[in-house]
């Protein structure tokens, strides 16, 4: 049986993050993943967008931890050649009833902290993006985009070089919660066994899933887990935006936006597609990832809202993702919980439920935020 002082269960970017900065400060520590390489479920089917911070209540941890995410994230990006571009985003209001709201949503960015947004006439905001339509917009000059999958590298690389290492194809297993620490078994073609002073629970949409499988872990303190997939369907031609478009977030999501990948091609969405729960005994991961090519009709009647001139059947299923929500259909929206022994009295255990947008943006600040609760320096 090994011996190591930390273990982070999964391999996404929250989850790298979150091993980079452990191994950073000393702490020894193994990544379970148990995919055949890093980052290929929620990490790399989102919409790769470095978020500002302006939607999230006051106070709430994806407020805080999105604005302090987006300051590390683009000096991460400098110091390591991460290729990622501060496009700035507009989001609109189609029509005069949605101004209030436009002014609303300001507001609370302000509120926590997003110093450089500006209300847009129609006119200000058709001289940004002429083939835009709307009565008025709120402009993000500091949202940008990124490459995801490069950020993921240089997490992991930066991780390797601190003494972390990476074992794929390992699922966890199971667990137990002992007198001085924690048992853990991964499964896999070289399956292993662990005695840990630290877990560290990002399994994205399963963790839930794992933090039941630890003998111990009291069930009251679950979340239930909601998934909701969101689909994605690519512009045919040229986009005739250079900035995100999004429309006024709605119930679960923030719409069908548009954004830019960094070789200019554009995409919308993601919709909000809400799942049925797991069934008892399904696999983990057993997930359909297709696009329906049925949907792209409610996705054109979304888009023309704010860009009348979208060409017919210029639209193409290109991916979709799934969203590890810990709020349902008709929750409020949720809050990430990062539950540490403040909140469930285990030390040494954290889980990192409902991480989903703005996680791509927060993690190098969930990272520190976990750190410090793992090394005793926050209680959380």
């Amino acid at each position: 049986m090994e011996s190591v002082a930390a273990v982070v269960i999964g391999a996404g970017v929250v989850g790298l993050a979150c091993a980079r900065t452990l191994a950073r400060r000393g702490i020894e520590t193994v990544i379970l993943e148990r995919n055949d390489t890093f980052g290929s479920e929620t990490s790399a089917r989102n919409s790769e967008v470095i978020h500002a911070g302006l939607y999230y209540p006051t106070g709430s941890l994806k407020a805080a931890l999105c604005v302090v995410g987006q300051r590390k994230l683009y000096g991460f990006c400098a110091t390591h050649g991460i290729s990622h571009r501060r496009c700035g985003k507009l989001i609109v209001a189609t029509s005069t009833a949605q101004e209030d709201k436009l002014a609303a949503l300001q507001q609370q960015g302000q509120l926590n902290g997003v110093d450089d947004l500006r209300l847009l006439s129609a006119a200000e905001a058709r001289a940004l993006e002429p083939a835009l339509t709307c009565s008025a917009a709120l402009l993000s000059p500091s949202t940008g985009i990124i490459d995801s999958r490069a950020l993921m590298r240089a997490l992991l690389g930066d991780a390797e070089r601190a003494g972390a290492w990476l074992a794929l194809r390992s699922p966890f297993c199971s667990g137990s919660i002992e007198t001085h620490g924690f048992i853990l078994e991964s499964g896999g073609s070289d399956s292993l066994r662990f005695t840990t002073a630290t877990v560290i629970n990002a399994a994205g949409l399963w963790a839930p899933e794992v933090a039941a499988s630890l003998a111990g872990f009291p069930a009251a303190l679950l979340p239930v887990s909601h998934h909701a997939k969101g689909n994605y369907y690519a512009l045919s031609g040229r986009s005739p935006f250079s900035r995100l478009i999004y429309p006024l977030p709605g119930n679960g999501g923030l719409g069908i936006h548009l954004t830019i990948d960094l070789g200019g091609q554009a995409r919308f969405g993601p919709d909000v597609e809400w799942l049925p729960p797991p069934t008892p005994g399904q696999p983990i991961g057993a997930l359909d990832y297709r696009v329906d090519p049925t949907r792209a009709d409610t996705f054109a009647a979304e888009i023309r809202r704010y860009w009348p001139g979208l060409p017919v059947a210029a639209l193409a299923p290109a991916y979709a993702g799934i969203r590890p929500k810990i709020a349902g259909r008709s929750d409020p929206p949720g809050d990430f919980l990062l539950q540490g022994p403040a909140q469930h009295g285990i030390p040494g255990l954290i889980n990192l439920f409902g991480i989903e947008s703005p996680g791509l943006t927060a993690s190098l600040a969930i990272a520190e935020y976990v750190a410090d609760v793992a090394t005793g320096r926050y209680a959380g």
